[in-house]
């Protein structure tokens, strides 16, 4: 075999030790998208008792565009419940729906609009589930529609002596619910009057929001209201996750 040959034969051996021991390696130790999921999904997990409450439910939250036609939204955060568990945080069937991924903590504060008109809770459920765990209510909630369920709503933190303290069960007209795959959350928030009305026929968001919705909670902007908060303070999760990851890596 003439040495030419020879050499680059002995390189494309050399070559592919090297690549197989760097799949190996990366096998291995968890790099690569699979290894940085994993290691985020871990990280969110554990945000419940390493970061301030006003990183994850902010004093003020702006909504650029979150009102109803795009018209721009700010809330004001006017209360946090206790750091609890989630024993009567849920109506019972949802809290059968939730069962199959645990949790691990349940963190919820309440907001007012700019008009003190309306009241929101949005709440992060933390689980104990892992991520097939997560991706499996995540289906069953989006196969069976669970989201859109009236008696499958989740329950508003009233605070005494704030303008949520007539927020009760009753006063429910709006709300949405997200389950993550990306991290073992579930975030929520349901929204009504800050005047304490009832509502007979409450709207998942994502009907209320809709062009053309002419439901009471719909006309008045209420499922804006649960839908733009939700979003931002998910976002707001997110993010948290990704600077945390970074920092642990």
């Amino acid at each position: 075999m003439a040495p030419r040959t020879v050499a680059a034969a002995a390189c494309l051996v050399l070559g592919l030790g090297l690549i197989g021991g760097a799949l190996t390696g990366s096998w291995l130790t968890g790099d690569g998208e699979d290894g940085a999921a994993a290691t985020a999904f871990t990280t969110a997990g554990t945000l419940w008792h390493s970061v301030p409450v006003d990183e994850l439910f902010p004093p003020t939250v702006q909504g650029t565009g979150a009102g109803p036609g795009g018209a721009d939204r700010s809330w004001t955060r006017i209360a946090v419940a206790p750091d609890t568990g989630c024993a009567h945080a849920f109506d019972p069937l949802l809290h059968t729906a939730l069962a199959p991924v645990g949790c691990r903590r349940l963190l919820r504060a309440t907001y007012t609009d700019a008009t003190q008109s309306y009241v929101t809770t949005v709440g992060l459920l933390f689980t104990k589930a892992d991520p097939a765990g997560m991706s499996a209510l995540a289906a069953r909630f989006r196969d069976e529609h669970l989201d859109r369920r009236a008696d499958l709503m989740p329950r508003p933190y009233a605070a005494p002596r704030t303008a949520a303290a007539g927020f009760g069960a009753a006063q429910r007209a709006s709300w949405t619910i997200s389950v993550l795959t990306d991290a073992p959350v579930v975030a929520f928030a349901v929204s009504g009057w800050a005047d304490g009305r009832t509502v007979d026929a409450p709207q998942p968001a994502a009907d209320a929001v809709r062009s053309g919705a002419t439901t009471a909670p719909a006309q008045a902007g209420l499922g804006n209201e649960a839908q733009g908060l939700a979003d931002r303070i998910e976002r707001r999760l997110r993010t948290t996750v990704g600077t945390a990851t970074e920092k642990s890596s």
